[in-house]
């Protein structure tokens, strides 16, 4: 069956997943999804991702990240660019999650990174979600 968002798709298994207090999420894998996964390994948000092959799509299981006392590492997470309203910012006008406490996942045309890489790199590109 072919879903028409899979990155909503991915963010709202984590959501779910991290509300529940559970280690590992799975989800079918690709690109975009496995580079989404880096940007939230790399911020601190979860531990780890890994890509187990198979037919006929790839999975994509996410290791969830808690502090020593059960607290949520993700407090929230928003999908803000959807297929039926898309959300493009300039990068002049890249969005800052929370005056920087959180990240923007933003999908330019050197590849998904996040606000900051973005500022930096001067580019910008469609906001795929806020992360917080």
């Amino acid at each position: 069956m072919s879903m028409t968002d899979p990155i909503a798709d991915m963010l709202t298994r984590v959501r779910n997943a991290n509300s529940a207090f559970q280690d590992r999420v799975t989800m079918p894998a690709s690109n975009k999804l496995v580079a989404i996964a880096r940007i939230m390994k790399d911020e601190g948000y979860v531990t780890d991702f890994e890509v187990i092959p198979g037919e006929p799509q790839a999975t994509l299981a996410i290791t969830l990240k808690y502090g020593p006392k059960k607290q949520r590492t993700i407090t929230g997470i928003r999908r803000i660019s959807k297929p039926g309203l898309r959300v493009y910012a300039k990068k002049d006008e890249l969005p800052r999650v929370l005056g920087g406490l959180g990240i923007a996942v933003i999908s330019t045309s050197q590849g998904v990174m996040t606000e900051k890489q973005a500022r930096a790199a001067g580019v910008g590109g469609e906001v795929i979600a806020y992360i917080w």
